[in-house]
């Protein structure tokens, strides 16, 4: 594995939570992912608890098929997951292993093709929380190169336009669930369809909306920003879409972190996100706007300390109440955390 390179931690004490990290363990490796084994230990070690890290007081799980129920009807094999996280959460929440509320929201995973027959799905997330489930993620990402590859649901080219997609879709805000969007800069048009669609539904853009940097978009960057910002603006217009600082780590992004022998500091970092993430808070303001650590995805290219490092160096000139929002409040209001 890449070395790392230890830093002091920028301002230590600015409180944090971490809206957007899995848990995982996986029997064999997984490209280009470091880790098989992710689960509340790693974390911790990551953020530090032990060690002097970054202040992360609290954090949000997203899917990423963890233990499935291995039998029972497909559709509620999922559940299985939200029952694994929820207690992780039990165990955070015992203070045994520190003061981080680690899994404190669960965004879970639910095929919403099923159209109205999801009703139960998602009651039955809800119900296996322990009151901590959130919101759905059905990840769209789809490109026709191959060397892309798709997103773990298998998705069409145009999931979000799909009446049965949307009838599912249209479960959520009924249910009081949110939508997590993942899908690739090429099909932003889609979910800003989907958004005017669902004006009552909260969506959140996970990971600054996946802007592609490889396969047939390397060497295209100046092009591709130009088409995602555009669209970034756009979507920013709808007072229903917040977004997710962050995710500029992965591999897909076309950045070569992940290929150093030592990975970068976070002052490289910062010069390398700072136009992507400018873009994205200038749109949505700092009120719907939150830095995310997509850990441990990102590890590929960074260590937990460098990245929140960069993110702090990004927000030098902000005001300590706008640091507040991007930091913690945002997180905690979209995924109503204080009740």
């Amino acid at each position: 594995m890449p070395r790392t390179i230890k830093e002091e931690i920028l301002e230590p004490d600015l409180p944090i939570c971490d809206p957007h990290h899995h848990l995982w363990h996986f029997p064999q490796p997984i490209e280009p992912f470091p880790e098989t084994r992710y689960l509340l230990d790693e974390l911790l070690a990551d953020i530090g608890v032990a060690t002097g890290g970054h202040n992360v007081q609290s954090t949000v799980f997203v899917e990423c098929t963890a233990f499935y129920r291995a039998h029972g009807p497909a559709p509620m094999r999922m559940v299985g997951e939200t029952e694994f996280v929820a207690g992780v959460a039990a165990m955070a929440d015992s203070e045994r292993y520190g003061p981080v509320r680690a899994c404190e929201a669960i965004v879970g995973r639910a095929d919403l093709t099923l159209g109205g027959d999801i009703d139960a799905v998602l009651r039955a997330h809800i119900a296996a929380s322990g009151g901590r489930f959130r919101g759905i993620r059905h990840a769209g990402g789809w490109d026709a190169d191959p060397s892309v590859g798709n997103s773990h649901t298998d998705p069409t080219e145009h999931l979000y336009l799909e009446p049965k997609f949307r009838e599912g879709f249209a479960r959520l805000a009924p249910n009081g669930l949110s939508f997590e969007a993942w899908q690739y800069h090429t099909q932003l048009p889609d979910l800003l369809d989907l958004a005017r669609a669902f004006p009552e539904t909260k969506i959140m853009l996970d990971h600054i909306g996946g802007p592609l940097g490889i396969g047939p978009y390397a060497g295209r960057r100046d092009e591709v920003f130009q088409t995602w910002s555009r669209d970034i603006r756009a979507l920013a217009q709808c007072p229903n879409v917040w977004v997710k600082l962050g995710g500029l780590g992965m591999v897909t992004y076309g950045f070569d972190h992940h290929t150093r022998e030592v990975l970068p500091g976070s002052e490289e970092l910062a010069a390398a996100w700072k136009p992507y993430l400018e873009v994205c808070i200038e749109a949505f303001g700092v009120q719907r706007g939150l830095f995310e650590s997509n850990f441990p995805v990102d590890k590929v290219s960074c260590s937990y300390e460098a990245l929140w490092n960069a993110f702090k160096r990004v927000a030098t000139g902000a005001s300590a109440a706008e640091k507040a929002r991007l930091f913690k409040d945002s997180a905690r209001d979209f995924y109503r955390m204080d009740g």
